[in-house]
């Protein structure tokens, strides 16, 4: 997951609020034309209709490409039911680092630990967590807000099928959603092999937030009752309710925004 926050890092700056700030826009230019490095973490486009759209990333056009193959493999972090933790690529290639004659080793465990290490579970070994599935989908959003139509990523890699960034934040929360749903045999993945939730009648419509989830198969782990962040799958839902692809693309800031958080716009 540490290969993938650098996504979180980005942030579009649209021109009615940059003309508002001459004294901004001015050392904004000069900080531009004086680093070298910075040409690669700001882009601009003539796409929005109000001027020039700017985004700000940690990561450049061609690494959000790179990153994003990995992330959306699903032999490696990109899962049935989300992004996982931790690549499954270590499940058969464990990580090994020696220091002072030890060998210690981080594998691939989607769910509770196999030794009773950091509290006997898993933590960010495998398993599936809303709170950074949910910055993904929104970092994807931002993402298609600035690259548009064009920009488009295989998904899941090796599948042919090319999806832009928005439609990718939706197949993200799709299957972030799969896991409180009922499957094609009517169970839902949330409560694993537990009977009485999938069958008795008195629990078995009843939903548990629980704290993460099973990395293969979306079993809720841990305590079941994390609504604090879990609960955000109800964000998630509203926010492609009531957004589409055009919204995503053509809104300014403001109304990006407030679409995303239901803020009302002012004036």
């Amino acid at each position: 997951m540490v290969g993938l926050i650098p996504l979180f890092a980005v942030e579009t700056l649209e021109p009615e609020i940059v003309d508002r700030l001459p004294g901004f826009k001015r050392r904004m230019q000069w900080f531009i034309d004086n680093h070298a490095d910075v040409p690669e973490h700001i882009e601009m486009t003539q796409r929005s209709a109000r001027g020039v759209r700017r985004l700000l990333s940690l990561v450049n056009r061609k690494q959000l490409k790179r990153v994003l193959a990995r992330m959306l493999d699903e032999n490696e972090f990109l899962s049935p039911y989300g992004v996982r933790a931790l690549s499954r690529f270590h499940h058969e290639h464990p990580y090994e680092v020696q220091v002072n004659g030890n060998i210690s080793r981080v594998a691939y465990e989607p769910a509770e630990s196999a030794t009773g290490l950091f509290g006997g579970n898993s933590n960010w070994r495998g398993p599936i967590w809303f709170p950074v599935n949910y910055l993904l989908v929104e970092s994807l959003q931002k993402f298609h807000h600035y690259y548009g139509e064009d920009f488009k990523i295989e998904c899941p890699t090796g599948s042919g099928q090319h999806l832009t960034l928005f439609e990718v934040a939706k197949e993200l929360a799709r299957r972030l959603s799969s896991i409180f749903l009922r499957d094609a045999d009517g169970k839902r993945p949330v409560y694993g092999g537990t009977s009485k939730f999938q069958h008795d009648p008195h629990w078995k419509d009843y939903i548990l937030f629980y704290e993460y989830f099973h990395g293969d198969n979306g079993a809720g782990l841990g305590a079941s009752h994390q609504t604090g962040w879990t609960g955000i799958i109800a964000r998630t839902l509203d926010l492609f309710a009531r957004m589409n692809p055009a919204d995503a693309l053509q809104a300014g800031k403001a109304d990006l925004v407030a679409r995303m958080t239901r803020e009302q716009v002012a004036g």
